[in-house]
């Protein structure tokens, strides 16, 4: 076995860990970056989170979507032009607020965000399936943990297409 995955001794010390999720960390940003490849000459990282974010959570305010990137309202509405002008996001004014501009994406934008997300779910099985059965077994166990540690809801049957688990998928309407 490879020492850079074999469990060491006091495996359990928070440096130790911390590595180890370090490293991992790597493999899964090298899987990102292979599955928006190609996608990368339409929408950037930052793009492409903004249309996981509308795919996981339907028609939004520009404010609060802002607020769930954690970028500014200004930065979240220059990427969301870029996005309209690509036909992957769809902007309409609010019915409840006419001041107000409601977006979504659009069929176009949906494609993209489960092209990507099937890019990346196919090369982590690959990845997954390099691992021994007892290996695979206590990765669940752990990243569980993490991801709850880290207070990221449980993916549950019929979600695992969309890559940043979010809980409240909204029900998706044609654009």
């Amino acid at each position: 076995m490879d020492e850079r995955v074999r469990p060491h001794e006091g495996a359990d010390d928070v440096d130790e860990v911390t590595r180890a999720v370090l490293t991992a960390s790597r493999v899964l940003v090298a899987v990102s970056a292979r599955s928006l490849a190609a996608v990368e000459d339409r929408v950037t990282l930052p793009q492409f989170r903004m249309l996981v974010v509308l795919s996981m959570h339907g028609a939004v305010k520009l404010v609060a979507l802002a607020d769930r990137l954690g970028v500014s309202p200004s930065t979240a509405m220059r990427m969301n032009d870029r996005l309209v002008a690509a036909g992957l996001v769809d902007r309409r004014v609010n019915p409840d607020n006419r001041r107000e501009n409601v977006l979504s994406l659009t069929d176009a934008g949906y494609r993209l965000v489960e092209e990507v997300t099937a890019r990346r779910r196919t090369e982590i099985a690959a990845i997954v399936e390099r691992m021994a059965p007892e290996q695979r077994t206590a990765l669940i166990a752990a990243l569980t943990a993490f991801a709850e540690a880290g207070g990221e809801p449980a993916v549950t049957e019929g979600r695992d297409a969309y890559p940043l688990g979010w809980a409240d998928l909204p029900h998706r309407t044609a654009s």
